[in-house]
């Protein structure tokens, strides 16, 4: 049984590490500004030879509907028929039997719809069988990478028109896509331990990253990051982190100093000093009741344990500040039942109201000692509830995240 989920743990974490390598890749031919077919080549690579489709079909509408990718189908395809054969589909759609001779070549659907207007339609047909399985594992990413190319492709097009802010809003959207697949989908309720989190983004996109990673036999990851800067490239910064953290979780004997080192030099590489991360990482083996740490220049965590507050402080400077990290202490502690951790970035605690004050940590704490017999879910809410309140018709100043676990 532990197998079957530690199995099934790699094979998640293989298609979230696909996930983010396809949009690495895809993002950086999109900011690179190269030609149009090598785009489409890196898409088709992506589709056929990682995700396994044999039949491909990916059509575009710009100033007429046009055939981008035709993998596995050879017949002509009536573009003037796309309208009326394709405008009832919004959503993904697992294909059945229909009198439109071209949708009974393919298996499955995926519709690009912006502004209640279709942008492009992705028609797909099963994979081998050693691959993946046409499911709902893969679709909707077919639909993120998919949108992703559809509106890099319009951005182009507008770019000829010289369509400068709108050229912006469309790369901002493909950014906010690339970044909603940062964050984990589902995070723990149970007997063990219940985790929420919650973050908004300043603007469209944001610099802020937490994850929650399970390692098999009642281990975890739990990890909050916050990059300097903003924008599309503090957004694919920290894609490249996470997809780090992952590869070396999966193929190297895991300690965390050396797991510090390997994001260290990662960031330094990337960035040549122009930014840097600061992380909070922790371990926790849910057999031994263990929490192990190295806080790298972040916001010190809050553990509620026996109703007394400890500041999670041990650790080393920020990420990609130094070529070699001179020091990196791990923090141990063993939680007893009821232990409450909360991990969160600068925006909360520096959130000013209209008087200019700061929301601060010691209020952010009083309100988690106050509300930490709650779920994390409630707890959460109550806690940006009180933010709002805070800020009253100001915006917020940054990007805010907060992660929160409770340990039974």
């Amino acid at each position: 049984m532990i197998d079957n989920k530690i199995q099934l743990l790699e094979q998640q974490n293989q298609f979230k590490e696909i996930q983010l390598n396809s949009l690495l890749e895809i993002t950086q031919a999109i900011n690179e500004n190269g030609p149009l077919d090598q785009l489409i080549r890196i898409f088709s690579f992506i589709l056929k030879e990682q995700l396994g489709f044999q039949k491909i079909l990916f059509i575009q509408r710009q100033d007429a509907w046009n055939v981008l990718l035709k993998i596995g189908f050879k017949k002509r395809i009536p573009t003037e028929d796309i309208p009326k054969t394709f405008e009832r589909f919004r959503e993904i759609t697992m294909l059945q039997s229909s009198n439109s001779e071209l949708l009974n070549e393919f298996q499955a659907i995926v519709p690009v719809w912006h502004e209640e207007k279709p942008l492009a339609y992705m028609l797909i047909s099963k994979n081998t069988p050693q691959n993946f399985e046409i499911d709902t594992l893969n679709l909707p990413f077919v639909q993120t990478i998919s949108n992703i190319v559809a509106v890099a492709i319009e951005n182009k097009s507008l770019a000829r028109k010289s369509l400068v802010q709108e050229r912006i809003n469309k790369e901002l959207e493909v950014a906010r896509e690339m970044q909603k697949l940062l964050f984990p989908a589902d995070l723990p309720s149970n007997k063990k331990m219940d985790i929420s989190a919650r973050y908004i983004p300043r603007h469209a996109i944001g610099g802020d990253y937490y994850d929650f990673i399970p390692l098999g036999d009642e281990e975890y990851i739990m990890c909050i990051a916050d990059v300097s800067g903003k924008g599309i490239s503090a957004a694919l910064l920290m894609a490249n982190f996470q997809a780090t953290i992952r590869t070396v979780l999966k193929y190297q004997k895991f300690e965390l100093p050396f797991l510090i080192e390997e994001l260290n030099k990662k960031v330094v590489r990337a960035t040549q000093g122009e930014k840097f991360i600061t992380f909070f990482l922790a371990h926790y083996n849910g057999f031994t009741h263990e929490l192990k740490y190295i806080n790298a220049g972040h916001n010190h965590p809050i553990l509620l344990r026996n109703k007394q507050i400890t500041m999670l402080d041990i650790g080393c400077t920020g990420l990609g500040m130094l070529d070699e990290l001179p020091s990196i202490r791990v923090g141990k502690m063993k939680l007893e039942p009821n232990t409450t951790l909360v991990l969160y970035t600068d925006g909360i605690v520096e959130l000013e109201n209209e008087q200019g004050e700061q929301f601060g940590i010691e209020q952010l704490t009083e309100n988690i000692e106050k509300y930490a017999e709650l779920s994390m879910e409630d707890m959460n809410n109550i806690l940006f509830s009180k933010l709002e309140n805070w800020k009253g018709n100001q915006k917020y100043d940054d990007d805010t995240a907060i992660f929160s676990c409770k340990f039974f």
